[in-house]
């Protein structure tokens, strides 16, 4: 079955479009608002449930930001591959930009490779950021997450 990126002689629409660095690095700070929002709804919940003094206490212990880390990853895991892998194929930012994440075929992830992309995600952030400053060179604006979940991101 060919699909409209299987070939370089596209029968079906226009040329296909790929999402360069900066539209892709506005769809992410957009993306962090709404993560924000989310972690504020969660930490509200904790507050009430363990109350103020309690809450600010837990706050306050070293070993929070553990508690933290592992709700971040969390959070940002379920949201990413959530939205990724729906019939938006977008996450809030992404849809504000007007572009969708694609496996290599031009199919809507699977919540696998969603997971994969976002678990590549830390690769490309762990060695400098270089993962994603890749998108900026790569032919099909590939960030190293795109590369090892043969994703891409290209307009809607």
């Amino acid at each position: 079955m060919e699909t409209l990126l299987d070939s370089d002689e596209i029968k079906q629409g226009p040329p296909t479009r790929f999402a360069g660095f900066w539209i892709r690095f506005f769809a992410y700070i957009i993306d962090s608002i709404v993560m924000a929002g989310i972690f504020a709804v969660i930490f509200a919940i904790i507050a009430v449930v363990l109350g103020v003094d309690s809450f600010s206490r837990w706050m306050g212990d070293p070993a929070t930001s553990v508690s933290i880390n592992g709700l971040s990853f969390i959070v940002g895991l379920a949201y990413f591959v959530w939205m990724e892998s729906s019939e938006k194929q977008a996450t809030v930012g992404k849809m504000a930009m007007g572009i969708i994440v694609v496996d290599d075929a031009g199919r809507r992830l699977t919540p696998g490779r969603a997971a994969g992309r976002y678990l590549g995600k830390i690769i490309s952030s762990i060695i400098l950021l270089i993962g994603f400053i890749m998108v900026a060179f790569h032919e099909k604006k590939k960030g190293l997450h795109d590369v090892m979940a043969n994703t891409l991101v290209i307009y809607k």
